[in-house]
């Protein structure tokens, strides 16, 4: 599977895996680049020390590309900023804001530029700052999501920009990577498969509530104060949607949720913890390896492109 990021980044396979916070760290970022894509390290809020050390550690792992994911509305940004560039990442994705002040440190250190956008102008924008790509994430996607689809947001982004687009949101399977190449991405980023794999250290209360989620388990809150979030419905979603409804305000909202992804995330609390995950989470099944993912999701697309390809032909 040869397209301009798999060579852009030096990879295998054009899969890329989504930094989630407190999800993705250094044992999964490692893991998903030694299978043949890319890990990234999910930064969040973390301090800069903390991302200093996943990315030794990872290097401990894996002699392959990996990157970090930096949420530039963190406080610690600048600091995380400097610690990729000096420690020689692969690749940086960025989100929550513009990454242009950085680019000019990132380039000279032969990183490379992904940030997440979620409009045709915003991609624009990165275009012009230097951004070597751009991941054009639908609103199918967990965690914090914009407004349009997948389907209708990555064709419009690979017409207005040169540079390559990567696919996320709602993306689960090799089927969902064969559309999304057939949109025009030269890559897909994928964060909820990746929680259930075996070499995800989240909570195994976390991975058994994905894999036992529905289809229609997938939940947003947050729309009412414009910070919509998806996550896998639960007690807390229900009181914060009833809340919502009664005209809570911001800060009494945000006193629920505080903490709720730690709280999912490392203690396994499904019920009063945020379960940040995709619309796809009905389709995953089971728990399986990075390498076990990726191959399956390489043979998925090839066979669903060669079965459309004769179909069209036929």
């Amino acid at each position: 599977m040869k397209t301009r990021i798999t060579e852009l980044l030096n990879i295998e396979y054009p899969i890329i895996q989504g930094g989630m916070a407190w999800v993705a760290n250094a044992q999964l970022a490692a893991n998903v680049s030694k299978a043949g894509g890319i890990g990234f390290i999910g930064a969040a809020n973390a301090p800069a020390e903390w991302v200093r050390e996943q990315i030794r550690e990872a290097k401990k792992i894996t002699d392959k590309p990996f990157g970090v994911n930096i949420m530039l509305l963190s406080p610690h940004a600048d600091e995380v900023a400097k610690v990729v560039a000096e420690e020689g990442v692969a690749a940086v994705t960025t989100g929550a804001g513009n990454p242009a002040k950085y680019m000019k440190m990132w380039k000279e250190a032969g990183i490379k530029v992904m940030p997440v956008v979620a409009s045709v102008a915003l991609a624009k924008m990165m275009e012009r700052s230097g951004a070597d790509a751009v991941i054009a994430e639908g609103m199918e996607s967990g965690g914090h999501i914009g407004e349009q689809t997948t389907m209708s947001l990555v064709p419009q982004v690979v017409d207005a920009v040169s540079i390559p687009v990567i696919a996320a949101g709602g993306i689960g399977d090799g089927r969902g990577v064969a559309a999304a190449l057939m949109l025009g991405a030269e890559g897909v980023q994928m964060g909820t498969r990746f929680i259930v794999a075996k070499e995800c250290t989240v909570h195994q209360a976390y991975k058994d509530r994905v894999i036992a989620a529905k289809d229609i388990d997938s939940e947003v809150t947050g729309r009412a104060n414009g910070h919509p979030v998806r996550s896998l419905r639960n007690q807390m979603t229900r009181q914060y949607l009833e809340l919502e409804k009664n005209g809570a305000s911001f800060e009494e909202l945000e006193m629920l949720t505080l903490g709720a992804l730690r709280k999912a995330v490392v203690e396994g609390d499904v019920k009063m913890g945020t379960v940040m995950a995709g619309q796809i989470a009905g389709m995953i099944k089971k728990e399986q390896t990075c390498r076990e993912i990726i191959e399956e999701l390489a043979k998925e697309a090839e066979e669903t492109i060669k079965n459309n390809m004769k179909i069209y032909n036929d």
